[in-house]
């Protein structure tokens, strides 16, 4: 396999088969809590695509040519989460100057991305998915942004249409928003196995 096909068919993977929100159940917090309004789940899936990419590839970079060599494996935690925190900084300046009302509206959520055991997740799944190339961990990382920009986006989608719709009183609420994302998981896991 040519290397433009399997970094296609990594894209994809992380996209559609091992999407971190819907198949590995990681990122939950902000899926379930921002995904009340389109425009809020678009901005916050840009945000965290934003993230994500950006400390995937960082901490990729860290971890091949800096620990492993050094054999300080043992600080991959600690490095990850500050080469997170540091991209959630840029970002959350970058929104408060140029969209104060996203900013505003975001809220708690806007910080706590530095806490997603999304973002984490997907740093750590790069070593162990055995990712030895940086351009495949660069679009794994932008993939795997996609992936929850378009898990959130759809969760939020359908949530706007259940708020015109008919639901008995004992389901509203978070009763049929956690239904709605189970079956959300259900239908893409469908997925699996497609691709590794």
């Amino acid at each position: 396999m040519d290397t433009l096909s399997a970094l296609l068919m990594g894209f994809i993977s992380i996209v559609l088969v091992n999407n971190l929100v819907l198949t590995k159940f990681l990122g939950i917090c902000p899926y379930l809590g921002v995904s009340g309004r389109i425009d809020m789940a678009f901005g916050m899936g840009l945000a965290v695509t934003f993230v994500v990419t950006l400390s995937g590839t960082l901490t990729w970079m860290i971890d091949h040519w800096i620990l492993m060599t050094l054999g300080l494996e043992v600080t991959r935690y600690v490095c990850f989460i500050l080469v997170i925190a540091g991209a959630v900084q840029l970002v959350e300046m970058y929104i408060r100057r140029f969209f104060p009302s996203l900013y505003d509206s975001f809220g708690i959520f806007l910080p706590l991305i530095t806490t997603n055991c999304a973002i984490l997740g997907l740093c750590l799944f790069l070593n162990l998915w055995g990712i030895d190339s940086l351009l495949d961990a660069v679009v794994r990382s932008f993939g795997a942004g996609i992936g929850f920009t378009m898990a959130i986006c759809i969760m939020a989608g359908i949530r706007e249409n259940l708020n015109m719709a008919d639901v008995p009183e004992c389901l509203k609420g978070a009763s049929i928003t956690l239904i709605t994302a189970g079956l959300l998981s259900m239908a893409f896991m469908g997925f699996s196995g497609m691709i590794r």
